[in-house]
């Protein structure tokens, strides 16, 4: 049986006894486990914590903290992957495989042919859902981080808003006239990437020439079009096994 994980935004020594919280109390009540089981916690700073179940009430649930293991499960290029968002709830299943292939960001965007066009409180607690959905999913895989889950912005906002002269690598993925992404893997595999994917319909020809004057490559994942739920998975993936 593998050990349960779970993240907690604390800092963690060892000895330190105290309550998990109560997203962590449900999935302690729903997966059975009782008092004395060993657990995992991290909190995204610096590897993890074996730890031990202490008292369960009916909606606390005691732990102790045990040593730490300086483990690092991260890909060794920090990528963001900035989508314009797919329709539909896509979104909540890209987020989960994304962190699930090691994802160190992720920027949510509107750009002209979006279908998903949250705002104001709605964005707020999209991206609240979305954090939520990265973290238990770095608790499922073992990653010792969260991805961190960015605020909804317009795609020409955030594009103005990249600094210019950046250490990262930018690519665009598009059909028009772009690099293949197995070139770009075979001169070298950057220490930082930043990835600009499309909608349903992709980007207009007018973005994608805002995207290549903040800096970004043209890059192709192939003949086939990929759907936009698809294409920066299968980026990211060639990624983490270049």
């Amino acid at each position: 049986m593998v050990t349960p994980r779970f993240f907690v935004e604390l800092p963690l020594t060892e000895g330190h006894v105290f309550d998990l919280s109560e997203d962590a109390v449900h999935h302690v009540q729903v997966r059975r486990l009782k008092a004395g089981m060993p657990i995992v916690l991290f909190n995204g700073r610096n590897g993890e914590w074996l730890a031990t179940i202490g008292h369960i009430g009916r909606s606390t649930v005691q732990v102790r903290v045990g040593k730490h293991q300086a483990v690092d499960r991260e890909l060794a290029c920090h990528v963001t992957i900035a989508i314009a968002m797919p329709a539909n709830e896509r979104m909540d299943p890209l987020v989960e495989k994304l962190t699930e292939l090691g994802v160190a960001a992720i920027q949510p965007l509107v750009s002209e042919r979006s279908v998903l066009r949250p705002a104001g409180e709605r964005a707020v607690r999209k991206r609240e859902h979305w954090q939520a959905i990265a973290a238990a999913a770095s608790e499922q895989c073992g990653r010792t981080k969260v991805p961190r889950i960015e605020p909804v912005r317009a795609l020409d906002q955030w594009l103005t808003g990249l600094p210019e002269g950046a250490l990262e690598s930018r690519w665009l993925l598009s059909l028009r006239g772009a690099d293949p992404l197995a070139a770009q893997l075979a001169s070298h595999l950057p220490r930082a990437l930043v990835t600009l994917s499309g909608p349903e319909g992709g980007f207009t020809a007018a973005e994608e020439v805002a995207a290549l004057q903040r800096g970004f490559v043209a890059i192709s994942l192939g003949a086939r079009v990929l759907r936009a739920d698809t294409a920066p998975l299968a980026l990211l993936a060639a990624v983490a096994l270049a």
